[in-house]
């Protein structure tokens, strides 16, 4: 964290401004997309029980995304750390960050093209560079820019949630996906703050609630990918 006192205040209220926000639609978006994940079978429970019935590609696939997920979501937190406290390892953390953006962008490119692929990365690497804009620009303790990159990092979670729904609207429903990109960036967001404000039981707290979050949206990719492209996986 910054060694100007009054700037790492300044900072850790701004960030704490922009989630009591979002609270409210935090609270809403875990009742709304927990029922989504439930009614449709891609829940962290049910995306077991599928699994034990599927073929040994299903499997394979279905646990090959929940380590891609896995992976973004446990590097978003290395680097929210070192980038909290100012650590030598910042580069080369945001570096196998944004790598693993390019793994999940090339795992749908057997099935919906490099094009896609590529988008899909570049849309992930969005997300990971506007909230590093975010963390920044609360540090610098001005808040007109963190109102205009939290604008901009909400925006690209729709867009995210967009591309996926064009690539399979039947199975991934529009408002279903943007629900949940808005619970994953609500969640992050509530990481970063409570990290900076040196919250660290709570920090934990949020993580862990990221990563079971982060497992139903996988399930729920992976199913969708496996119904649309059936015969891939027999």
């Amino acid at each position: 964290m910054s060694s100007n006192p009054t700037v790492g205040r300044r900072m850790t209220l701004t960030l704490a401004g922009v989630v009591a926000v979002t609270s409210a639609s935090l609270v809403l978006a875990f009742s709304v997309t927990h029922g989504v994940h439930a009614e449709s079978g891609h829940g962290h429970g049910a995306g077991e029980a599928v699994s034990a019935k599927s073929t040994k590609k299903q499997a394979a696939f279905h646990d090959a995304m929940r380590k891609l997920w896995e992976d973004h979501i446990t590097w978003t937190r290395l680097a929210i750390i070192s980038l909290a406290h100012d650590l030598p390892d910042l580069p080369a953390t945001s570096a196998r960050l944004l790598r693993t953006q390019v793994d999940i962008g090339n795992a749908i490119k057997p099935y919906y093209g490099r094009a896609a692929g590529d988008q899909l990365t570049a849309l992930l690497e969005e997300h990971i560079t506007g909230a590093v804009a975010l963390v920044q620009a609360a540090k610098a303790g001005n808040e007109g820019a963190v109102d205009q990159r939290s604008a901009e990092w909400y925006a690209n979670g729709n867009e995210i949630a967009e591309f996926l729904h064009h690539a399979s609207p039947h199975d991934w429903p529009l408002k279903a996906l943007r629900r949940m990109m808005r619970r994953h960036l609500d969640q992050t967001l509530r990481e970063a703050v409570d990290r900076l404000q040196g919250n660290y039981d709570a920090d934990v707290r949020d993580y862990d609630e990221i990563h079971h979050h982060i497992l139903a949206m996988a399930d729920t990719l992976s199913a969708g990918i496996v119904k649309q492209f059936p015969r891939r996986f027999r």
